[in-house]
């Protein structure tokens, strides 16, 4: 069984010292959450001192963007060099606030990805439509079509290092909740489109996540559906407690 990821993305947020802070008490109070893989993604400009933060303990490091070329003159971009260096081990794609905020489009998430995996980076690949698109009946057209595009060229071995996120963004950072029923009905897509477009045995074993307005509260019920395997958090990973009481809401893989 797919063991659940329990991903926190702190976005734009904390000071170095509030990061190294959150960094320790969530690698201090992780016991309980042993049945879980803990990753956190601080901004780019805090990783070393969170990598250093978090050595030696269970908690893997992410990061929350990378460039697709290896170096140059890319102003403000990071490569995956620089991620390896610092330990990083995985790195969040296609998030919606850099799709719909920043202008990435499915092809700049897909260069990122294949850059990523030839670095041995974990590329966390999200997708996710927005209010209209679900009001106007087009969830699995929009999932399938940003499934497609953002992982256009990665091979079925390649695909085994993926981890899937689905984030609808009307439900990202406003409180709102997609139903357990509804979540699921996205994962078990995703699933499908996964077995039909390289193997069911490859479908197995890919971790998909879910987004958005996660919190202590829902999580038992949104990770006990068969198809979700773990969480992608945003605003209730700057809080230790709150995000590991994500974590140990998870149920364990039987």
């Amino acid at each position: 069984m797919r063991r659940p990821l329990i991903a926190g993305n702190w976005k734009m947020n904390t000071d170095r010292a509030s990061a190294v802070a959150l960094a320790k008490a969530v690698a201090e109070k992780s016991g309980p959450a042993k049945h879980v893989d803990l990753l956190v993604c601080p901004p780019a400009v805090y990783l070393a001192s969170v990598a250093e933060a978090l050595s030696g303990t269970p908690v893997a490091l992410g990061a929350q963007n990378v460039y697709f070329e290896d170096n140059g003159a890319f102003t403000g971009e990071t490569s995956t060099s620089m991620l390896t260096d610092l330990g990083v081990e995985f790195v969040i794609l296609g998030h919606s606030e850099r799709r719909h905020v920043l202008g990435e489009t499915d092809a700049d998430v897909a260069k990122k990805t294949l850059k990523a995996l030839d670095a041995g980076l974990a590329p966390i690949v999200c997708v996710g439509e927005l209010l209209e698109e679900r009001e106007a009946g087009r969830t699995a057209e929009v999932i399938a079509s940003q499934f497609e595009g953002s992982l256009a060229g990665v091979s079925e071995d390649q695909m085994a290092s993926v981890v899937i996120a689905y984030e609808p963004v009307w439900a990202i950072g406003t409180g709102k909740v997609a139903s357990p029923e509804q979540a699921e009905e996205v994962h078990a897509d995703l699933r499908r489109l996964l077995s039909e477009r390289y193997s069911p045995a490859l479908a197995e074993k890919v971790r998909i996540l879910y987004g958005g307005s996660v919190k202590p509260g829902n999580a038992a019920e949104l990770i006990g559906q068969p198809n979700i395997d773990g969480a992608l958090v945003g605003g209730a990973s700057l809080k230790a407690d709150d995000f590991l009481g994500i974590a140990t809401a998870a149920p364990a893989a039987e």
